[in-house]
């Protein structure tokens, strides 16, 4: 049995556990919860003797870790599951926490067998994944066949069929009359786990009881009831005659009651009574997730904003409009449409006076913004080509820079079509 009292921890100004006391009993799957920052990981360590405690203690067996004797063959840990030397395969690093502790070899290939990595046994560990990672630390942890187990997040990076040997390992150790302490963030896991529930929440103890206890105290069970959606005068009805008789009844958006207060029974004879008819009428019991977040929502320190998109978008200048919004834009299915076409060129001509165009006797503006190649002739309209792109025509010269600029020249009469490989570059 791991017993904790007064258990306390402050770090400079920082507190990070304070009076906490608590028993994790044998024969059951103690679940250790509380948001991030709570205290969860400073308790392990303490409870391992890694960490000392400012004030209070906690013992195991009635014993400080450091006083058990040959304390690896009583208590198992997994707090960190990339503690390994990098170098070593799975087997040796088993094997030297093995010798280390008087356990035989053979106890090695049998956890690596519980484990499942008996078939990497020989490959070095820094090439292992997560989820093979964290499944040679639950093999170190069991390595001595411990009374006690302490796991701090071990189904971190598993799949579902890890998870669920996880799962049952877990039941199954507890059913041997072990202790079995295990943190975790995966609330719909911890309610198939765990039997039993120790809740802290900055560094302070806020529940100590069973999982069914503890959702039961922190949530609220009601019934879901639904009339014919083509007959809202009978939700009506039902809603009056259900608060007459002491229920209380609020409306869901999707146009359901939520019922609380009355017993289902009860709720089918009122609705029978006054000549209402059902199409629903269930049960709905909170889940644990449900109950935790509600016990811990005022000792949660990081906490996400809504994201307004503030400061993050250039302010529009004197005078300009805000864009139109596109219709249908970020609707499943939707895609921008292509940009219009103009000459075989992506990019539109501004229209007659348009801002940007370009005075008369000058070159208009090229498709990036640059001026076209001055006294450059453009293909005639009608000519073969015209308007297509000419992957081979060569850039116009350009005068070095510094250099003076000709004057620009009024563009020259139409001349007779030339083949695509002399074309000049405005034609491009």
């Amino acid at each position: 049995m791991i017993e904790a009292v007064g258990l306390t921890k402050r770090y400079g100004d920082k507190t990070a556990v304070y009076n906490l006391s608590f028993q994790v009993r044998p024969g059951a799957v103690t679940g250790f919860l509380g948001p991030n920052g709570s205290g969860k990981s400073t308790t392990m360590r303490m409870i391992l003797g890694l960490d000392n405690p400012s004030a209070g203690h906690v013992t195991i067996g009635g014993y400080p870790y450091r006083r058990l004797p040959n304390a690896a063959r009583q208590v198992g840990a997994l707090l960190d599951a990339k503690a390994v030397h990098g170098g070593r395969s799975a087997r040796n690093h088993l094997l030297s926490l093995a010798q280390l502790s008087g356990i035989p070899a053979r106890r090695v290939d049998e956890v690596l067998g519980v484990v499942g990595l008996q078939d990497v046994a020989k490959k070095r560990s820094k090439g292992f994944s997560l989820g093979m990672g964290q499944r040679l630390g639950i093999a170190a942890a069991l390595l001595g066949d411990p009374q006690v187990l302490l796991f701090d997040e071990p189904v971190n990076g598993l799949d579902p069929e890890g998870i669920l040997w996880v799962r049952n390992l877990m039941k199954a150790l507890a059913a041997e009359g072990r202790t079995v302490f295990v943190s975790s963030h995966l609330m719909s896991e911890m309610a198939l786990t765990a039997d039993h529930l120790i809740v802290i929440g900055r560094g302070q103890l806020l529940a100590d009881m069973s999982v069914t206890a503890f959702i039961s105290a922190n949530s609220a069970d009601f019934a879901r009831v639904r009339t014919p959606d083509s007959e809202p005068q009978q939700r009506e009805k039902l809603s009056a005659a259900l608060t007459e008789s002491g229920g209380h009844v609020l409306p869901e958006q999707d146009g359901a009651l939520r019922v609380t207060g009355l017993p289902l029974p009860r709720i089918s004879d009122i609705a029978h009574d006054h000549d209402v008819r059902l199409w629903e009428l269930s049960p709905h019991q909170a889940s644990l997730e449900e109950a935790y977040m509600r016990m811990t929502q005022g000792a949660v320190d990081y906490r996400s904003t809504i994201d307004q998109k503030e400061g993050f978008q250039q302010p529009l200048p004197p005078g300009a409009q805000p864009p139109m919004p596109v219709p249908g834009q970020g609707q499943p299915g939707w895609y921008a449409p292509p940009p219009p076409q103009q000459g075989g060129q992506p990019f539109p001509a501004p229209p007659q006076g348009a801002p940007g165009q370009a005075p008369a006797g000058q070159a208009p503006a090229g498709p990036y913004g640059a001026p076209g190649a001055h006294g450059a002739p453009s293909a005639a309209p009608s000519a073969p080509g015209a308007g297509t792109p000419n992957p081979y025509a060569q850039p116009a010269p350009q005068a070095p820079q510094g250099a003076a600029q000709p004057a620009p020249q009024a563009p020259p009469a139409p001349a007779a079509p030339t083949s695509d490989l002399t074309k000049p570059e405005d034609a491009r």
